[in-house]
């Protein structure tokens, strides 16, 4: 009978660990740290393992409850495995859909350990972390300004964890609601400004401004990692909201709005002090091409061409490549 895994679309194990109500004192994580032909995941998927409850996915749901079973065994004995799955694989049992080659590096973890620190410490103050383990020992420092590459060597990897995806909406109407909604399913942080709106925030989960857009961008402070997206309909402020999202780090900032009103709203940009280079950033109208006029498809056509977005300059930012190391031993199997 098959058993629904609802924890398994949790791609960040920071997001998992900080879920759980108290830090698990033990945990293992399992890495993908190299592919050889397709796979459905990328390298650097990683799993998180406590003795109850596993989260993420390394291929698909082919081998997720062995790397577990492996997790905990690792766990029990204090010591890292590399397993192989796929070519070159000891299982021949266990088949990858796919047909590939894929490594994963399953290591035991104390909660307490500085480096585990350090990277919770980085997703609360949105600061890149470089983690680097050989399966034994873990570092993790703030990345420099140089986009890090991960790296596998055969025996430690490298991997960057930048800060989460965070959406400031502003608006108040059903589009707003339900893109706020799909980016909390995706694991995203939400931020909805809705200038006089209900004292009250309407969904748990979400951080919520009263004030005006400009302000309240003044409080959120957007970084690279920010999309914001202005969903309100002809108020005074929209402009001035949208200006200050145009001049800040934001990787993403849109506007809902008629294309034949796109000049009027530019000039008044202008008006605001936006220069042509900031005004060239401004998605408007705001979504993908083809999604219908309603609510959930305004809200859904948003969401995904802000991932779009997203994952587009995450790839520019990274190395190319298929794997982390283009050479991985055949021969590094389970113990």
């Amino acid at each position: 009978m098959t058993r629904w895994r609802l924890a398994a679309p949790v791609d960040d194990i920071r997001e998992a660990l900080l879920a759980c109500p108290v830090l698990p004192e033990r945990f293992a994580i399992a890495t993908l740290v190299a592919v050889d032909g397709s796979a459905p995941r990328d390298v650097g998927a990683q799993m998180l393992i406590t003795e109850s409850e596993h989260w993420g996915f390394l291929s698909g749901g082919c081998i997720e409850d062995d790397v577990a079973r492996h997790g905990r065994e690792a766990l029990a004995e204090g010591a890292p495995r590399t397993l192989r799955y796929g070519e070159g694989s000891p299982w021949i049992d266990i088949k990858l859909a796919c047909g590939s080659g894929i490594t994963v590096l399953v290591e035991p973890v104390a909660g307490g350990e500085p480096a585990v620190t350090a990277l919770l410490e980085g997703w609360r103050t949105r600061t890149p972390v470089l983690w680097s383990s050989n399966g034994v020992t873990r570092r993790a420092e703030a990345a420099g300004e140089a986009p890090a590459q991960d790296h596998w060597d055969g025996k430690r990897y490298t991997r960057l964890f930048t800060p989460p995806l965070k959406l400031v909406l502003i608006g108040e109407d059903g589009a707003t609601l339900t893109a706020a909604s799909l980016a909390l399913a995706m694991g995203w942080q939400v931020a909805l400004v809705t200038p006089g709106g209900p004292e009250a925030a309407p969904m748990a989960g979400i951080v919520y401004h009263r004030n005006d857009p400009a302000a309240a961008l003044a409080d959120i402070a957007p970084d690279r990692w920010t999309a914001i997206a202005v969903l309100s309909h002809d108020r005074e402020d929209d402009e001035r909201g949208l200006a200050a999202a145009l001049c800040s780090q934001a990787f993403y900032v849109g506007a809902i709005g008629a294309r034949v009103r796109l000049e009027q709203r530019m000039a008044k940009l202008r008006g605001h002090g936006v220069g042509e280079a900031a005004l060239a950033r401004l998605h408007a109208p705001i979504g993908l091409y083809g999604f219908g006029k309603a609510p959930r498809e305004v809200a859904l056509s948003l969401v995904a061409e802000i991932s779009q977005a997203f994952h587009a300059a995450a790839a520019a930012s990274r190395s190319a490549g298929v794997s982390i190391s283009s050479s991985t031993p055949l021969s590094a199997v389970s113990q």
